[in-house]
């Protein structure tokens, strides 16, 4: 782990607030210097098994104990390591469970970082066995550009603030269920084909997790049963990398994301078919241009504000994190490829869906859904809906194949996590 942060060294700084009173001032950096106390890791065991975490209908709640950092908030980063690793031995694998401070990066910095970190184990296990005793050095297959973009020549942001009392906000998580959902590439081709034929525009495509996202938005709503009139949303995360002119290096390691989203009412929403509601997702995604970006950012400088958990969320909208794009499965380290990719308790709140790549192929998808006990049961019992999921047991018979081969359980959490085979 240490080799790792060699590379992407501001995991292990700490923040520091910057205050003055005359004139005003209020800003926060990462200190990065010698003096930082470093990142945490910690090795834990538990007497269960594999089976025990994946093969459940929900996800398991001792899950949450295979994160460090459990319940920190940004802030708590002035304190707290910014990167906890925590390593739980099960009785027949072992679960990597990664906690990320969102502060230093986004989803893509994350799994950058997680995969490199598999990377420089897998390595050292390799050369070890090679080279005994001997020094051991380790280079990364691609190095992360920790410099921060700005538009213009960076600065230490002055926020409206003196305490920080006024901006921090402790989110008690509600009483979820959360369960994981996969969809093959074949039912996804299906919705696409659907969307796209409902939609009739030549030279648009709607892609295929557009048209997910839609299905996914629609039912969800219908398994909510609020009001006609009451507005709701469906919000993508769009990584700015590539969206800006020129385009930023995908190595960029940072926060680079921003959410887009369709709106509309749920009774118009419900009304229309899932071209339609794909089409308000398309349409919100290519409106984000490098214009908007950039005005956007430019708004944000005129007046900072910090985002706060509670006042963004609704309980009629639809937050699709993460992305099927990461490199989840691509997490080896040393102990054969990951089998599964669970999350930790952060940033889960009614509505969250958080996208994995599948089981069955690079262009399957798996989404884990958060949504309280009555939603949830309602949207189990729809059947437009679960006619497109994937039988529950496919979590088992992957297992099964994956035991064969000696894979692992990755984890995540943003805090994030993976799984793997002794």
């Amino acid at each position: 782990m240490s080799i790792t942060l060699t590379h992407f060294y501001p995991l292990s700084g700490r923040m520091v607030t910057k205050q003055q009173d005359n004139p005003p001032f209020y800003g926060i950096y990462v200190d990065c210097t010698n003096d930082s106390v470093g990142a945490e890791f910690i090795h834990a065991a538990v007497d269960i098994s594999m089976m025990d975490i994946l093969t459940p209908v929900y996800v398991p709640r001792i899950i949450q104990s295979f994160f460090s950092l459990e319940g920190a908030n940004c802030h708590d980063g002035h304190t707290e390591p910014l990167l906890g690793i925590q390593v739980t031995e099960l009785l027949d694998g072992i679960f990597v469970g990664c906690s990320f401070s969102h502060v230093i990066g986004d989803g893509t910095s994350f799994w950058k970082f997680f995969n490199a970190l598999a990377e420089t184990n897998r390595k050292l296990r390799k050369a070890s066995k090679e080279a005994g005793d001997q020094h051991i050095g380790c280079d990364i297959s691609s190095l992360p550009i920790t410099k921060r973009w700005f538009m213009e020549d960076p600065i230490l942001i002055n926020l409206p603030f003196s305490h920080h009392k006024e901006f921090i906000e402790r989110y008690e998580r509600p009483l979820l269920r959360e369960r994981m959902f996969h969809f093959t590439e074949e039912s996804l081709a299906k919705l696409k084909a659907k969307a796209n034929e409902e939609c009739g525009i030549k030279y648009t495509e709607i892609s295929s997790f557009q048209a997910l996202s839609a299905f996914v938005w629609r039912s969800m709503t219908r398994a909510r049963h609020f009001t006609s009139d009451r507005k709701t949303e469906c919000r993508l995360v769009s990584d700015n990398r590539l969206r800006m002119n020129p385009p930023i290096s995908e190595n960029y390691f940072g926060n680079c994301a921003r959410t887009v989203c369709g709106s509309t009412t749920v009774g118009e929403l419900l009304e229309h078919g899932i071209g339609w509601a794909a089409m308000l997702l398309h349409e919100a995604v290519m409106e984000y241009t490098d214009e908007k970006i950039r005005v956007s950012r430019e708004e944000w400088m005129r007046k900072p504000y910090i985002l706060q958990m509670g006042p963004s969320l609704d309980a009629a909208s639809v937050m699709m994190g993460g992305s099927p794009k990461f490199d989840v499965y691509g997490c080896d380290f040393g102990l054969g490829t990951a089998v599964a990719a669970r999350s930790g308790s952060a940033n889960k709140f009614d509505g969250k869906v958080t996208a994995y790549r599948g089981l069955t192929g690079i262009r399957s998808v798996m989404l884990e859904i958060c949504l309280p006990h009555e939603s949830m049961s309602a949207l189990e019992s729809d059947a437009e809906f679960m006619d497109v999921v994937s039988p529950h047991e496919i979590h088992s018979e992957i297992l099964g194949v994956n035991n064969r081969r000696d894979g692992p359980v990755l984890g995540k959490t943003k805090h994030q996590t993976a799984l793997s085979r002794l």
